[in-house]
């Protein structure tokens, strides 16, 4: 369970939504109020978003282990991305600034878990026993 990337889970929901009930990720959810009496709107895709930065914080600081359920989440976080590029590029209902930031989030995960290893895999061999 370690090597599953967890915005495996944004980008399927994300999927699943656009394909079945695209309306949900366009209608608002719910509203929160706030001091200034405007009402922040949460669309559907909007609470995906927000599910997918938590999701991509938690990846960040696994990717900090070297493992090898930790370089199989790389590899499998790299699949991932692939798939939600060629989504974004290939199907009309995908074809948005919510899929796109999603997508985004997807690099990012990649860049950061091979960046964030490597850098831990670097001291680790230049620590002096």
């Amino acid at each position: 369970m370690a090597s599953f990337p967890l915005l495996a889970v944004v980008v399927v929901l994300y999927s699943i939504f656009a394909l079945i009930a695209p309306g949900w990720l366009t209608a608002v959810q719910f509203e929160m109020p706030l001091l200034s009496g405007a009402a922040l709107r949460f669309q559907g895709g909007d609470l995906l978003l927000v599910l997918g930065l938590i999701l991509l914080c938690v990846e960040v600081y696994r990717a900090t282990s070297s493992s090898r359920g930790a370089i199989l989440n790389h590899v499998l976080s790299l699949v991932v991305f692939i798939i939600a590029l060629i989504e974004l590029l290939v199907m009309p209902r995908m074809a948005n600034m919510t899929f796109f930031l999603i997508v985004l989030m997807a690099v990012s995960d990649v860049i950061a878990g091979f960046t964030v290893t490597i850098s831990s895999s670097r001291r680790d061999w230049q620590r002096p026993e």
